[in-house]
């Protein structure tokens, strides 16, 4: 009870606020305010108005907001968000744009489960839609799974990856984002011992901690001086009465929220500071630069605890992907297992998450796969969320992604023999 108690408190606190803003709002906006032309009511006017977005955003689930597309025949297609396989703890979802034929290039988006939604990857999405044929992996708030779903850890993410890559057949290409990276790579070598032909044609990792230990960060100095106890002490707790999911043990959205905040506290205040003086100055917009970044920003998800603890423990404790020592139900995951999947890695020079160095070890592990069908880049300056969604992304790093699958769309090359292979 004491790890729900903490759990609610923390929602009121949340709640409490959203209220105060709210109020204030109201109160600033009173038309009788208006005759004391006192800046006071502005500012408290501008300061509710801020305040109760931010804390109404931190239990929202964003919309993809995705209307339509320009075809090659110069004419706006609109955007469907079509569920193609509906699981427990995440779905499949295809962005199927209505009237035009199906693209070349089928692309599957493995987003991050890291405390985001997966529609963090909406500008990476909109990228790819007019060249391709785009899904993306949708996981849910683990606040809203109910305890009769069971459990879900790393292993069990690995075989919905393995379950997505067969459902869409062997012509697919995968970019994993971030957190993902080594579990798809995981997926992947299942995929080449159990089912070669369901694998993928090309692997592109982006940012992912395939071996923490190359480059260390705060991160993973964070994940190495903890001990998994306090861990589980500290960051874990149980759903409160308001969701699907009470009872359920998980790592708290809103806890997750207040880390990433004070790695970056005095840029975050002078941010919203500096939202206060433009909305009572007038100056700030619905879909400004301030709203448009923090309403993704703070839509916070809960993990559920035993992916957590499992992905602090298994990847960056025990490193086991990096030994290439990583099992699914019992069985070893060889890496070296996987010969004709092309695999490319894409790492950013200023990124202080997955430094440099880190994603790029997926190719020492790949030992069965030819140097012909390895590719790396560094993006110069690059952060870490430049390298999927930022300007890098935009001019850089998704023509090079494109070259890359359209390099290894051919017949699937197996022991030197041709193989057409079908999708699924």
């Amino acid at each position: 009870m004491r790890y729900m108690a903490t759990y609610d408190m923390m929602e009121t606190i949340r709640n409490t606020n959203q209220w105060l803003g709210a109020s204030a709002l109201a109160l600033g906006s009173y038309p009788a305010v208006a005759m004391m032309p006192n800046p006071a009511f502005q500012w408290l006017r501008a300061w509710g108005e801020v305040t109760e977005r931010a804390f109404s955003r931190m239990v929202a689930k964003p919309d993809w907001g995705i209307g339509s597309v320009v075809g090659e025949d110069g004419r706006d297609h609109l955007v469907e968000v079509k569920v193609e396989v509906a699981k427990a703890f995440g779905d499949l979802i295809h962005f199927k744009v209505q009237g035009r034929a199906e693209m070349k290039r089928r692309v599957l988006l493995v987003a991050p489960m890291s405390g985001h939604y997966a529609t963090l990857l909406r500008s990476t999405v909109i990228s790819l839609l007019p060249d391709c044929e785009v899904y993306i992996t949708d996981w849910h708030n683990a606040r809203d799974i109910p305890v009769s779903e069971g459990k879900f850890d790393i292993e069990d993410y690995t075989l919905y990856l393995v379950e997505f890559m067969k459902y869409l057949g062997p012509n697919t290409h995968v970019i994993a984002v971030c957190q993902p990276a080594p579990l798809t790579l995981a997926a992947t070598a299942y995929l080449a011992e159990e089912d070669p032909k369901a694998q993928p044609r090309s692997l592109t990792l982006i940012g992912g901690p395939i071996d923490p230990d190359a480059t260390p960060t705060e991160v993973t100095d964070f994940g190495n001086r903890v001990t998994m106890g306090q861990l589980e002490h500290s960051m874990i707790q149980r759903v409160g009465y308001k969701y699907k999911g009470v009872g359920r043990k998980v790592y708290p959205g809103l806890l997750q929220l207040s880390s990433f905040i004070a790695m970056n506290l005095d840029n975050h205040s002078k941010a919203f500071t500096d939202q206060i003086q433009r909305v009572a100055k007038g100056e700030a917009g619905e879909h400004d630069r301030h709203n448009k970044f923090y309403d993704e920003y703070l839509a916070v998800m809960d993990m559920t605890a035993e992916f957590y603890l499992s992905t602090v423990e298994r990847i960056f404790k025990g490193l086991e992907i990096a030994k290439n020592e990583f099992t699914v139900a019992g069985k070893k995951v060889d890496i070296g297992k996987i010969t004709d999947v092309a695999v490319k890695t894409v790492e950013g020079e200023e990124d202080d998450i997955s430094a440099p160095g880190q994603c790029v070890a997926a190719l020492d592990l790949c030992t069965g796969l030819p140097d012909s069908k390895k590719a790396n880049h560094l993006e110069p300056g690059a952060g870490h969320y430049g390298i999927f969604a930022g300007k890098s992304w935009r001019n850089n790093i998704r023509p090079l992604v494109l070259d890359f699958i359209d390099a290894n769309s051919g017949p699937r090359v197996v022991a030197g023999k041709d193989t057409e292979a079908k999708a699924g």
